[in-house]
């Protein structure tokens, strides 16, 4: 038999739910009693349990027993210890009991985007070792041929999207939309602890409309004299593994588009921004609102613009389904009638009855699937009662699905696949919970939630903390140029990966996975850009995630 001890390995809170995970792989018929310990640094003892019979796990072939010490409070280090009929046959690596581990997973993973950040210079005194030069500049660049079009384009500022150095609207717009979720929410109480550097304006909020802007500012230079958007920023082929600087040198970069999905994802993301900002910068809202405006008009003129099909050196993220992105451009532009004087409210509520006929809530967000944002706009206004209560029955019905599921899986997620960037899906339902939470409070609902966010700080099969700089299990060679280049040891933290993928897309590459097994397909490898890849729409759920946590 083999035995492995699956926990969060950064921590828990002192007041939330403690779950760990014993597995087995093997004949497990011999085995009575199991116990387990909770002991301190210097090996005293704190809190003593027996494990509990869970599941057999079909994607890993383990058995799993789970101990539970939510009842244990007491903040400091511990390590897990599980005895066998009185023998001693694992112990874990140590974790924390604190308070302020949310706050600092918190303020990492929202400085992962200020790391993104294109064509401007990353400070010493914010950046710190990972400081660099303004590089891709991008304010004076060409079409791709495939437009037709002459002259240039400024599409300065931005986020890289993921472990390249593209700039995308429709992955862009599904981050800022998940973001600007969490701003509504968030309060300017939340102070990040230990990293008091970065939240120089005070609070987790400002410092997340800060960010939030920077993106928004590069999406409203995305769009064109008419209305429409451009698709992305790339460079000509692919860049290897260089630097911001060194890519700028090598080789020219290029806008594309224009098509229906980015337009859309432009007009419900900057519709929420005009809600969101609309107290503390008023006519910066305004500015987003009219060009929210102006998006949905172009879209609806021009239903079904197809996506770029040019890869030479950056994702395709194609879409050839409309409907889910209407429905967000909708929802969002119909929550803000109220402030607007050239929306149509009655005509716009008109066709989000038929957009919600046609877009049933999913479980969670995606790039691809984006009608859950119709559904958060129509549950989070408070005028249009009874399209509210829908929405909210809705998204309540969803997430006592991803209860159901979690509770049938071995290690508690809702996943019945893992695809590409698992870790975004399962922080996506997570986000769901604590979404309808926010109107239908519910413990099951929190804790189901936390447990999600348990997997993704490592108590999951392949025993890693996807989240780079979090703990000693951290991912040590993502798929992401620029902490390839810098000649830093460590990769730039606070960066989630893409996780667990079954479809293994880069076997070509020879990576080493650790099982033939769905549950063992990560490996922490450069090559491993099916399983090892950064991106902003996998960070974006998980800081939403966290910043409700860290406020419960």
């Amino acid at each position: 038999m083999n035995f492995e001890i699956r926990h969060n390995h950064v921590g828990y809170a002192p007041q939330g739910p403690k779950h760990f995970l014993f597995a087995v792989t093997g004949d497990v018929s011999s085995l009575r009693e199991l116990h387990f310990e909770i002991r301190d640094g210097v090996g005293s003892g704190g809190y003593f349990g027996i494990l509990t019979s869970k599941s057999f796990c079909e994607y890993t072939a383990e058995t799993i027993y789970e101990g539970d010490f939510s009842d244990f409070r007491q903040p400091g280090t511990y390590k897990i210890y599980v005895e066998i009929d009185g023998l001693l046959k694992m112990e874990s690596h140590s974790f924390e009991i604190a308070e302020n581990w949310l706050h600092r997973e918190l303020a990492s993973t929202l400085k992962s985007f200020y790391y993104q950040r294109s064509g401007v210079e990353l400070t010493p005194d914010r950046a710190g070792k990972w400081a660099r030069p303004a590089s891709h500049l991008d304010d004076h660049i060409a079409f791709h041929p495939s437009m037709n079009r002459e002259g240039f384009w400024n599409a300065h500022g931005g986020w890289y999207d993921a472990g390249d150095y593209g700039k995308y609207i429709v992955n862009g717009g599904v981050s800022v939309g998940t973001l600007l979720t969490a701003a509504e929410f968030a309060s300017d109480k939340l102070k990040a602890s230990g990293n008091d550097s970065f939240f120089d304006a005070g609070s987790f909020r400002a410092n997340l409309l800060e960010e939030l802007r920077f993106e928004l500012e590069f999406f409203l230079r995305m769009q064109d004299t008419d209305g429409g958007v451009f698709f992305k920023v790339s460079p000509i082929r692919w860049d290897g593994f260089v630097s911001p600087a060194q890519s700028d040198a090598n080789q020219k970069r290029q806008i594309l588009g224009k098509s229906t999905t980015s337009t859309l994802n432009f007009a419900g993301a900057l519709a929420q921004a005009h809600h969101v900002f609309a107290r503390v910068y008023p006519s910066f809202a305004a500015q987003c609102l009219k060009a929210a405006e102006r998006a949905y008009q172009w879209a609806v003129a021009n239903p079904d613009v197809t996506y770029p099909h040019n890869t030479e050196g950056s994702g395709g993220y194609g879409d050839e389904h409309y409907d889910d992105e209407f429905f967000w451009a909708r929802a969002m532009l119909y929550r803000e009638t109220q402030t607007s004087a050239t929306l149509d409210a009655s005509g716009l509520r008109k066709q989000l009855l038929k957009d919600m006929e046609a877009n049933p809530a999913f479980l969670g967000l995606s790039w691809r699937d984006t009608q859950n944002f119709g559904w958060i706009a129509l549950a989070l206004q408070n005028f249009d009662m009874d399209l509210q209560k829908i929405a909210r029955q809705n998204l309540e019905n969803i997430a006592k699905q991803i209860l159901e599921l979690s509770a049938e899986d071995a290690y508690g997620i809702a996943v019945r696949k893992f695809v590409w960037g698992s870790n975004g899906e399962i922080a996506n339902h997570a986000l769901t919970l604590l979404l309808v939470n926010t109107w239908a409070p519910s413990a099951s609902l929190t804790n189901c939630a936390a447990q999600m966010l348990d997997f993704i700080y490592g108590k999951n099969p392949v025993n890693k903390c996807f989240v780079t700089g979090a703990a000693w299990s951290s991912p040590k060679f993502p798929h992401h140029r620029m902490s390839h280049s810098d000649g830093i040891e460590e990769p730039i933290p606070g960066l989630v990966v893409g996780g667990i993928n079954n479809d293994r897309q880069d076997m070509h590459r020879f990576p080493h996975y650790p099982g033939e097994l769905p549950g063992f397909a990560y490996t922490d490898e450069r090559c491993s850009f099916a399983s090892n890849e950064t991106a902003i729409n996998w960070n974006a759920p998980l800081v939403a995630v966290l910043s409700f946590l860290a406020q419960l």
